[in-house]
């Protein structure tokens, strides 16, 4: 105040201000009497209207906006003040910029919470879902969608604080005297949920490893006292897990990474993930995909015993099915193309080219095929045969090794070069989502004995959806090693689908152990070349080149250990 008092006291002005207000004083020293009285006026209203250009933002905020025709939940983020925040030399790897609360904050909360008297509005939709009962979703509230087969999401509106202690998200009502006296909607009648946030609710089996997280509205404004922020943040928070299935690359996409972008893609990265089931290992090798999502750090929620503060949560995220984004269901008909899109933003790099053969200029060249390689189980006994029978149909050949320490951007990498992926059915298939969509690239599918449908279903269909052209191999009994394990015109080698009939509840446990786990496959030489054939015909269709020069010689070569989790 002092050092205000003598800025004013001495006279000194806004830099804007200082040729209009030489001119005024020379028009009066000139003019006298009315010719002053009149500068003056001309220097108060120049004031005046600089005060309001300036300081008018701060007190008006635009009214209810729309959202491509949903409802929005209004949500009041405090603005990140420039003080007390963590200094960028500490910033973790994923761009955490947290505002650690100090004093003068907790002073705040203590007075009335005259916090809530300076916080910034913002229009924040939570829920993107068409038709969700959550939709409209008033402030201070809480609101489950349980009504999917696959997953239960939770929204909560307001002042969302974390306890640790009982694993639970605390909704505090706001203080006494900061809301209109208007009647609480009969939603806010519910005080307490309870959420095991994972996309697979119908198995019990790997539903009871799942953190249970209790979401709970709290009465009585002054408890907020016994709970002031360690960290506030200015986005809102999505609780999800790193449990679960996410072992294998198929779960991690199905059930993880892709119902994680359909519940906060919307967003646009203003959202704080807080993660059970936390990992270094897991954050690290899904680095890109959440910094993707996220521009702030990730919350380890079961360590972190620190009080994080947000505007609203989500706890638990969508699931439209095998890896689907069903685009009516939501609000800006995002599909499985635009994942895909997300995903070449955040592991294309455009130094090393090969990801780029599309832009490539267009001329006759082999299309690239990329092989699946193995190890263990579902393997192909005679994969150098098939890669030998590729080049000879006109592809160039890369063999995946399927092994450890590669990272996924490297996958990306070699698969967003390819024309074409073959392999047999497994979660390492799940790399078909790097490919370029609308019709560019294909994907051929070895399905063995026993699993053609679950093969269709689980690749063949989400690739079709992508645009990408899809060739199903169906593995016949002598292809099979199960023909070598079992006598001949055995029942699980002769005719799977009774086999599996017949073993009724324990379905399941044939496919499992016997179908994916206890067979490989050689491949009929001729009868795959009429797949690869069908393939590189339509690649070739594709090309737009004019020149009608010979393909060059084929080339095999294999890939450096490529990590696909299997």
């Amino acid at each position: 105040m002092a050092a205000s008092a003598s800025k004013a006291s001495s006279g000194l002005k806004p830099p804007a201000m200082d040729d209009a207000a030489a001119a005024a004083d020379v028009k009066a020293t000139k003019g006298g009497g009315r010719g002053a009285f009149l500068a003056h006026v001309f220097l108060v209203l120049s004031v005046i209207t600089l005060c309001a250009v300036v300081y008018a933002p701060r007190f008006f905020v635009s009214g209810p906006a729309t959202y491509g025709g949903g409802a929005l939940v209004a949500i009041s983020a405090p603005r990140p003040s420039s003080t007390n925040r963590t200094p960028s030399s500490a910033a973790s790897p994923l761009g955490l910029e947290e505002h650690v609360v100090g004093r003068g904050d907790a002073d705040q909360e203590r007075h009335g919470g005259a916090l809530h008297q300076h916080q910034h509005h913002q229009q924040v939709v939570l829920d993107n879902q068409v038709g969700s009962p959550c939709a409209s979703l008033p402030n201070h509230t809480i609101c489950c969608d349980r009504s999917d087969y696959h997953s239960d999401v939770c929204f909560m509106a307001g002042d969302v604080r974390t306890d640790a202690a009982s694993l639970s998200l605390l909704l505090f009502p706001p203080p006494r005297g900061a809301s209109s006296s208007a009647p609480e909607p009969a939603a806010a009648a519910v005080t307490e949920e309870r959420i095991r946030p994972y996309t697979r609710k119908w198995d019990a089996y790997i539903t009871k490893t799942i953190h249970e997280v209790r979401l709970r509205r709290v009465a009585r404004p002054e408890e907020a006292a016994a709970h002031r922020c360690d960290v506030r943040h200015d986005a809102p928070v999505l609780v999800v897990t790193a449990g679960g299935y996410s072992h294998n690359m198929f779960h991690v996409f199905n059930d993880g990474f892709l119902p994680l972008w359909l519940t906060a893609q919307h967003l646009r990265r203003r959202v704080v993930l807080a993660v059970l089931s936390y990992s270094p290992r897991w954050a690290g090798t899904y680095g890109e995909i959440l910094s993707g999502l996220s521009r702030y750090h990730v919350i380890d929620l079961l360590r972190d015993k620190r009080t994080h503060c947000f505007p609203g949560a989500v706890v638990g995220t969508r699931y439209h099915d095998y890896l689907a984004v069903n685009s009516t269901r939501l609000r800006d008909n995002r599909t499985i193309v635009d994942f895909h899109d997300f995903l070449a933003g955040v592991y294309d790099d455009d130094s090393s080219g090969r990801s780029r053969t599309e832009e490539t200029p267009p001329r006759e060249r082999r299309p690239r095929l990329g092989i699946v390689s193995r190890k263990g189980r579902r393997v192909i006994e005679n994969q150098a045969a098939v890669a030998r029978l590729a080049a000879s149909v006109g592809f160039d050949v890369e063999v995946m090794e399927t092994a450890t320490g590669v990272p996924l951007s490297a996958v990306y990498a070699s698969v967003s070069s390819y024309d074409a992926l073959v392999g047999v059915h497994g979660a390492d298939l799940t790399a078909f989502l790097f490919l370029r969509p609308g019709g560019r690239a294909a994907l051929a599918q070895i399905a063995p004995l026993g699993i053609t449908m679950l093969s269709r279903n689980l690749f063949g269909v989400p690739a079709a959806r992508m645009g990408l052209h899809y060739e199903q191999y169906d593995v016949s009994a002598r292809e099979s090693s199960l023909s070598r394990k079992y006598p001949a015109g055995h029942v699980v080698v002769a005719d799977p689908a009774r086999a599996r009939r017949e073993q009724g509840k324990q379905e399941w446990e044939l496919v499992e152990h016997v179908y994916l786990r206890g067979q490989n496959v050689s491949l009929d030489l001729g009868r795959f070349r009429e797949t690869l054939a069908r393939i590189h015909s339509r690649l070739k269709e594709r090309q737009q080149s004019q020149v009608s020069a010979p393909d060059a010689s084929p080339q095999i070569f294999i890939s450096p250990q490529i990590n696909l989790y299997h």
